[in-house]
């Protein structure tokens, strides 16, 4: 199948966090100043909602609807937004998926089923039957190390002749895999690995569902951007600077920590829900390194 656009997302994504007043309730305002900061400061073409980052394993589905339609009004007439509707239901994953339409998403992240370990055709049959649900463009989420299951390169193959699945969020850390799946399709990549993005763009990547890119943003842009225009060099020089960053963030849970940095910096986030944990003040302390390594005031230390 021929889709239509090389980046059907852009190129700079996150998944962003979903801020949480200090009792741990959705923060409805906190989202649409969050949502602006990314996209109007910090260079985003489309944000992820209640994707991972934005703990979708402990908010409701009522809470995953006001975000989103918060978010969409927010900032959806300048950047896409793509819904994180994926469950190891495919039940429940299309009426999150039909939910999102209604709420005015413009794509879906589905990741792989997690826990229940599908074999390959029930994965086949899991996307396809949300991708064919709704009209929305679909983005596949392969991270085997939150899953347990790997999409398989046959698989991905496959999937790629459905008319809307049009993008993969490659967590897999195969680039061979991953190069024979951009070699034989014309599914768009976005790296799912903040550290990972060069090496992916080195095989016909396309761009980042990123986790420090809440922060850096219009570095990690112009990092796609010079790669893109053959400035492997200027690109490379910009890996090497935000890579204490790309990988610091990680140091805990990625949520963890991107929490931590806005409210060193006081913007929206609050708290952490359970089973997460809020960063302790010598991982906080260790982040604001980290960004200072990479060239970013993230606050007073």
């Amino acid at each position: 199948m021929t889709h239509d656009h090389p980046r059907p997302f852009g190129r700079l994504l996150s998944a962003m966090v979903t801020p949480f007043t200090t009792d741990g309730s959705l923060d409805v305002d906190g989202a649409a100043r969050l949502a602006t900061w990314l996209v109007d400061e910090q260079g985003h073409d489309a944000l992820v909602i209640s994707g991972t980052g934005g703990e979708s394993p402990t908010t409701t589905d009522a809470e995953k609807e006001t975000l989103l339609r918060v978010v969409v009004e927010a900032v959806g007439d300048r950047a896409r937004i793509v819904a994180g509707v994926g469950t190891n239901n495919t039940a429940h994953t299309v009426e999150l998926a039909r939910a999102a339409e209604k709420a005015g998403a413009h794509g879906l992240l589905v990741v792989t089923p997690y826990y229940n370990k599908p074999p390959q055709a029930g994965l086949i049959r899991h996307f396809t039957t949300v991708a064919d649900a709704v009209g929305l463009p679909v983005m596949l989420y392969d991270i085997p190390h939150r899953s347990g299951v790997p999409i398989a390169t046959e698989t991905l193959v496959r999937l790629a002749e459905h008319p809307t699945i049009v993008a993969v969020k490659d967590a897999k850390g195969d680039l061979a895999g991953s190069a024979d799946v951009l070699r034989r399709t014309d599914l768009a990549y976005y790296s799912g690995e903040d550290a990972a993005i060069l090496p992916l763009l080195s095989i016909g990547a396309v761009g980042v569902v990123g986790t420090s890119t809440h922060f850096i943003g219009p570095q990690t842009k112009a990092m796609i951007e010079a790669y893109e225009r053959g400035d492997t060099a200027g690109a490379l020089a910009l890996h090497r600077q935000l890579l204490p960053l790309f990988t610091g963030i990680f140091r805990t849970q990625g949520t963890i920590l991107v929490k931590a940095g806005l409210r060193a910096l006081g913007l929206p986030a609050g708290p952490v829900r359970s089973p997460l944990v809020d960063a302790t003040e010598a991982e906080t302390n260790q982040l604001l390194e980290d960004a200072a390594a990479a060239g970013l005031h993230l606050g007073t230390n």
